[in-house]
């Protein structure tokens, strides 16, 4: 899927000059626009000021060193892949990096080959996220949202994406109200290859059931009382592109056949015309609902739920995804900081609040609350004073969840404990944690856990 013929604005940051000067060699001949950077500090000012699609930083680099500086990445501009690259190789650092969320990790001198084409990889994956924060700017309700994280539960979704975004598969988007539904279905569009064509969306919860009808198949004038001219239809404008019904289970039995119909003819006909037009888009539907339920009631059909449901992505809700949470509140306060005008920061208590709530409305509730804050904070703090009555004072189901820890990470340490240990030996390693060598490998490919022995 990923076209690795790209150009991109490519920052190294290094107090290697020697180094640095190959590197920008190397990459310039790849038609890749090359930035230096000799310290921490002007590094941080050239990503504030310049467009910059991957960063390639030497963790041992002047304060802020390497390592601050990708975590300044991850928190402010989390879109940015970054590439660590250091001659002080260790399990540590290099478990680290990729446990944190680094795109790749290099020992010196980098194997050249390999870097062009890890580079290639990052400024695709940076373009395509481009592409997913501009059709966000549409007109969606969460226009807002962009679908990052790196919690085991989310890296799953991301490699579903990646997995299926150029397949013509039906896709069933579930999860609770406010999880980014729409949003990965806005990602698969703008990583297929049909999103050069339109994305249409359909909430169908939102459009009364005796309208629904005319609003997906279109109609003729006269078709009806009040059709005083011709309308074209939501399966009619999707085609080439991708259709996507929000909260299908809404749909009415009678109309769930005619969906069916269309899903297997690819040609609609509109209300008040006799003439089949064509209809190829890709379907993603999404719901907040229980489907198997309704269709065990009879409520919706045994056959389109199979025909809808080839691909499910299900989200998890806001508190599964601890680990996630402060990456997105520091996303949110930088984009509504920029639109006010204002300078905040979170407070250490307001963090802790924030990963001590339960999140009912999930990462649309977060975005709210954060959009709020910013609205009321009057200095540069954005405090306990700033939250909702709901979220400053946590009682009843709000449970308190901060100090629990999700598998992954709990596993991920395991096995950085025991490549420490073990000195990097896969043997010994897996013989301490009682799992055989080939589990091993696989946890530490799940778990982005690398291993330098």
């Amino acid at each position: 899927m990923m076209n690795t013929n790209k150009c991109g604005n490519i920052l190294l940051v290094d107090t290697d000059s020697a180094s640095i000067e190959v590197l920008a060699a190397i990459l310039s001949k790849e038609n890749h626009k090359v930035s230096q950077a000799c310290d921490g500090e002007s590094a941080i000012d050239f990503i504030e000021n310049n467009d910059v699609d991957v960063l390639i930083a030497d963790v041992r680099i002047q304060a802020p060193n390497g390592s601050e500086i990708f975590t300044y990445i991850k928190t402010k501009h989390p879109d940015i892949p970054v590439i660590i690259i250091s001659s002080y190789g260790t399990v540590d650092s290099a478990v680290h990096a990729i446990t944190e969320g680094a795109f790749y990790y290099f020992l010196k001198p980098p194997d050249y080959l390999k870097l062009r084409k890890i580079v290639a990889k990052a400024v695709e994956v940076r373009h395509l996220n481009k592409l997913v924060i501009e059709s966000q700017l549409k007109g969606t309700e969460e226009k807002d949202f962009r679908f990052i994280g790196r919690s085991l539960e989310i890296r799953k979704v991301m490699r579903i994406i990646e997995t299926i975004a150029d397949s013509e598969c039906n896709v069933l988007i579930t999860g609770e109200t406010g999880t980014g539904k729409e949003l990965v279905a806005r990602q698969l569009h703008a990583y297929s290859k049909r999103c050069a064509n339109e994305f249409v969306p359909v909430n169908c919860a939102a459009i009364p059931k005796d309208l629904l009808e005319a609003e997906l198949f279109g109609y003729e004038k006269g078709a009806f009382t009040g059709a005083i001219a011709a309308r074209t239809g939501r399966f009619e404008k999707a085609s080439g592109g991708v259709l996507f019904l929000d909260e299908i289970g809404d749909f009415a039995v009678g109309l769930q056949a005619k969906l069916l119909r269309v899903l297997e003819d690819k040609e609609i006909e509109r209300l008040g015309s006799n003439k089949s037009r064509r209809a190829d888009f890709r379907l993603i539907c999404a719901t907040n609902t229980d489907l198997k339920g309704k269709v065990a009631s009879g409520e919706f059909r045994t056959d389109l739920f199979y025909r809808i449901n080839v691909v499910n992505i299900n989200l998890p809700p806001l508190w599964k995804r601890r680990d996630d949470l402060v990456q997105l509140a520091e996303m949110f306060l930088q984009d509504f900081c920029k639109r006010e005008r204002k300078k905040l920061c979170f407070t250490d208590a307001t963090l802790k609040r924030f990963l001590g709530y339960a999140w009912p409305g999930n990462v649309r509730q977060l975005r709210n609350v954060v959009e709020r804050g910013v609205a009321m904070a009057q200095g540069e703090l954005f405090d306990l004073e700033h939250l909702p009555p709901e979220v400053k004072d946590i009682s009843g189901n709000a449970a308190v969840l901060s100090e629990i820890k999700p598998l992954w990470r709990l596993e991920t340490e395991a096995i950085q404990k025991a490549l420490r240990t073990f000195d990097g030996n896969i043997s010994q390693t897996a013989r301490s944690l009682g799992i055989s060598r080939k589990s091993l490998y696989k946890r530490i490919k799940e778990n982005q856990v690398i291993n330098i022995s």
